[in-house]
């Protein structure tokens, strides 16, 4: 019974914050409430700084946009049921819809509980032209717009 309790305060504390202004601004980007979250959620488990959720939504978004996989460790985590510090490659090969790397668009749901800042920052993305992004061992997030400058970044952060 406690289950469903925490459930329903959940989503009554869900529809409070899932305001006018909020719907509307899903709807602008065609989304609902659902996929919304989805976005949050990975943005939620990838951005630990807030400065770094609007970033982390335009990466999101731009690779949506151009149809490429989202390719976000935190789905593969989640679909491998362990959260550890980094992903292998036999992670990546995870036969799930939640692994990112195999699957393009959004996963099925959400992979996290996201806050309010993540909502926010699926809602309002900052605008950039950055595709890749990684975070370094403070968990701070450096973004690139091309594969040549990724990989420069993971070696700048012993990384790669």
């Amino acid at each position: 019974m406690i289950a469903k309790e925490l459930g329903t305060l959940q989503i009554d504390a869900f529809n409070k914050l899932w305001d006018g202004g909020r719907k509307d601004l899903a709807a602008q980007r065609k989304l609902n409430a659902l996929q919304v979250v989805t976005i949050a959620s990975m943005i939620e488990r990838e951005a630990r700084f807030d400065e770094d959720r609007p970033m982390v939504a335009s990466v999101i978004y731009n690779r949506l946009a151009a149809g490429w996989p989202l390719q976000i460790d935190a789905t593969v985590l989640y679909a491998k049921g362990v959260w550890q510090s980094t992903v292998t490659l036999d992670d990546l090969k995870i036969q799930s819809p939640y692994n990112t790397y195999l699957h393009p668009g959004l996963p099925p749901g959400p992979i996290a509980n996201p806050g309010l800042k993540a909502i926010d920052a699926a809602l309002k993305p900052a605008q950039t032209d950055y595709f890749f992004y990684l975070s370094d061992p403070q968990g701070h997030n450096h973004y690139a717009k091309t594969n040549d400058e990724f990989n420069q970044l993971k070696k700048q952060y012993g990384l790669g």
